[in-house]
Parts: C-alpha cells; structure tokens; sequence
C-alpha cells in the first residue's frame, strides 16, 4: 500500500480527547509524523449529522484538515447489537443521554434484548482527510455477544457487557494489552499505519 503521508508530516487528530492524542502519538512512534490535537488549536467540534461511522468520521476529518490546511485524522466508534437492528451503532454515546452514563447506556442495551439472540459487534472507522477535500477509511470490526450482565471494571464504555469471539471474558475483564491486541480500534489502527511511513 502506498504511504499517504510522509517523515515530517504535521497530522492533527480531530478529537478533543487527550486520551486519544496520547493513543496515536504511541501509533505513529518513530514515523517522524507530528501529531496536533484539535482542542489543543482550539478548532470547534462539527455536528455529526452522518448516519454512519464511516460518514460521522469524515464530517470530523474534513473539518480540521480544512480548518487547519494540514492532514487531519478522525475516528468514529461504537457497539452494533443485532436484536437492536444495529443500535446503538452511530448513537452509542448518546444512549447514555447528556451525562455519558455508560452504566444507563448498558442497562438500556440489556433491558432490549430479551430472549432475542446476543450477537453484537464494535465497530471503528478512521479517516484521514486532506485540506484538497480527498479522504481514505480504515474499518476495524471485532464481533461477540452481549453478556447476560455487566463484568468487570478495567476499560471503558460498552466494555463490560460485551464478550469478544473466542473469548469468555468481557472487554471491561481484560488488560489493556490484551483488549488492545484484538479490539476493532486496533485494527482499524493496523489498517491506517500501513499508509505511514515507517518507524525507525
């Protein structure tokens, strides 16, 4: 695959998280690419008014690459439950309403599934836009079941009701490393690092 982007590339990710500036920095260690965050240049958080993941990320890429004139780096994510015709999908952080409740967002996902089969996926799309309006997506996709009941209190979001394929575990069981090894943001990840130049 051919590198879109090149050592001494300036890449502005486009989330105001810290956690995730501090998550690609790790990425793209040894490249040579900078990475900026978006709050860090004070750019405004778009409306994400796309009814994709796919649509939702380029809405946030675009924004910053045009906002900025540099390449700019957005992702979005979220579980997909069959029973629930995909929901909560692109809504998954809003099912928590206002306040983010995980433990609210979690409850409505268990409380809609019944005796309906428990097959469910994450999903993360990456997109790399540039300021010319061109943009690439990489899709990382990691499919499971929905536990009968919350488990564990390691990761984040939808991690304790969901239990990766050949595991018995749930995300919110694992380590990091471990959830990271197999997680759909990882390879989505894996994905997006083969157009980078590479490390050393």
């Amino acid at each position: 695959m051919t590198a879109l982007l090149a050592r001494g590339d300036r890449l502005v990710l486009a989330s105001h998280n810290r956690g995730k500036l501090a998550e690609f920095e790790t990425l793209l260690s040894g490249t040579g690419i900078t990475v900026l965050s978006a709050g860090d240049l004070d750019l405004p958080e778009p409306e994400e008014t796309a009814a994709t993941f796919e649509g939702n990320a380029a809405i946030k890429a675009l924004a910053a690459a045009k906002a900025t004139g540099l390449p700019a780096l957005s992702d979005d994510s979220g579980l997909c439950v069959a029973a629930l015709n995909g929901d909560p999908g692109i809504y998954s952080a809003r099912w928590g309403g206002a306040e983010k409740d995980f433990g609210r967002a979690m409850q409505r996902v268990l409380d809609g599934m019944g005796d309906r089969p428990r097959a469910a996926w994450f999903s993360c799309v990456l997109c790399l836009a540039f300021p010319d309006g061109t943009t690439r997506s990489f899709e990382g996709r990691v499919d499971g079941v929905i536990a009968d009941a919350p488990r564990g209190d390691l990761g984040h979001g939808y991690d304790p009701v969901f239990t990766p394929e050949g595991e018995t575990r749930t995300f919110a069981e694992m380590t990091g490393a471990e959830k990271n090894a197999m997680s759909h943001r990882a390879r989505a990840f894996a994905l997006f690092r083969a157009v980078c130049p590479p490390a050393g």
